[in-house]
């Protein structure tokens, strides 16, 4: 396994800060892993990308990604820059013979995703996309209960992840409300982390059927922007607001379950609900992110008199990753899927296996995500196979 991996990272707002706080903590809790040497952090504004070098950790900055990609001391290029941006650097970063880590959806188009996906197969680089609530621990555990049988037959999974941060018609226009930055709305950044966890832990999907809905039509004109905040006076000009605030879909999936998912950020009083159930033959499982180291889980075989769901918490040295961590008990947050994701970046770039997930499940999000839209488009079901 390679010693050391020379990263280039590509923005350095809310996913550059959550990217660098994993790669430094990584090597103190996961010290057999290929080491992460954070060598340049990259952004357009000059004294925002220097600021930011300091503070997270990265030895120098750049402010053009093609210098940073250009560098002979960067092995690696990790893009978290808005959607719009994805396609370009990726593609010239494979073409530079970098490896790849790139946040999601990858791309602004299905099209545009498996160009970046040949682009990185025929460079021979590794490849991965920031799907990161599959590294909650409690999320392993499903996928291990459902991979092992224990839940039988699989025959729903249904999901939802509600946010309100938006609620307000005065929040200003910012570039997650422009499909020309951001592709989608609520559908593309909330909906592709469903799409994935169900693809992960159920399999995938034939034929999908769904609605959207905008709410709020035009908003203030941002004057700054950070993250999910941003700044705008009242009575600034108004711009029109191009995504879905809204979107609901139903599927098929490959294997016979059904689906139901739910993406929104009009629900009041949920700050990040993200959440699934799966009813199998012989049991179910709940997950809610707000609560991301408990699992519910349900045994059809439990005796009668104590049957119901029973509350599992994934801290256990047997449960994904928790031995790492701290004794059993003792939870993690937020930040912790990040260096969980990171940790299986680095074990196979030191190893030369591709990652998981990686541009191929990005690209097969992107298909259902393009499903789902030619579906309410054309007001029909529509099967995954014909994108």
């Amino acid at each position: 396994m390679a010693n050391n991996v020379r990263i280039g990272m590509i923005g350095y707002k809310f996913m550059g800060k959550a990217h660098s706080n994993a790669y430094r903590s990584l090597p103190m809790f996961f010290p057999q892993t290929a080491k992460p040497v954070m060598k340049a952090i990259c952004g357009r504004d000059p004294e925002g990308v220097t600021s930011a070098a300091e503070q997270f950790g990265w030895e120098s900055s750049e402010t053009d990604w093609r210098r940073l990609i250009e560098r002979d001391d960067i092995d690696l290029i990790d893009i978290n820059a808005p959607s719009n941006a994805h396609k370009e650097i990726a593609i010239a970063a494979a073409k530079a013979g970098k490896h790849l880590f790139c946040e999601k959806p990858l791309a602004l188009t299905l099209a545009d995703s498996r160009e970046m996906l040949a682009a990185a197969e025929e460079a021979g680089v590794k490849h991965m996309v920031g799907f990161n609530y599959r590294f909650a621990p409690a999320v392993q555990l499903a996928k291990k209960l459902v991979a092992e049988g224990r839940l039988g037959d699989i025959y729903h999974f249904r999901a939802w992840f509600l946010q309100d941060w938006i609620v307000d018609p005065e929040f200003p226009l910012v570039w997650r409300l422009d499909k020309e930055v951001a592709g989608s709305g609520s559908h593309g950044d909330l909906g592709a982390h469903l799409i994935d966890l169900a693809h992960f832990l159920v399999g995938d999907m034939e034929e999908v059927i769904g609605m959207s809905e905008t709410f709020i039509k035009e908003r203030p004109i941002a004057s700054s922007m950070t993250g999910l905040s941003a700044k705008g006076a009242s009575d600034a000009p108004k711009g029109q607001v191009t995504v879905d605030d809204a979107t609901l879909f139903l599927t098929r999936f490959a294997s016979g379950a059904l689906g139901s998912f739910e993406a929104t950020r009009f629900a009041p009083g949920h700050r990040c609900t993200n959440s699934f159930e799966i009813n199998g033959s012989k049991g179910s499982v709940k997950f809610d992110f707000e609560r991301m180291n408990e699992l519910q889980v349900y045994f059809t075989d439990d005796d009668a008199d104590v049957q119901g769901f029973r509350r599992v918490l994934a801290t256990d040295p047997s449960h994904a990753y928790a031995d790492a961590w701290w004794p059993p008990g003792h939870t993690i947050g937020y930040e912790h899927t990040f260096i969980h994701e990171v940790v299986e970046l680095l074990e196979a770039v030191g190893s030369g296996r591709q990652p998981s997930p990686n541009f191929h499940d990005g690209v097969k999000c992107q298909a259902v995500l393009e499903a789902v839209d030619r579906s309410i488009e054309q007001r029909r079901w529509v099967r995954v196979d014909e994108m």
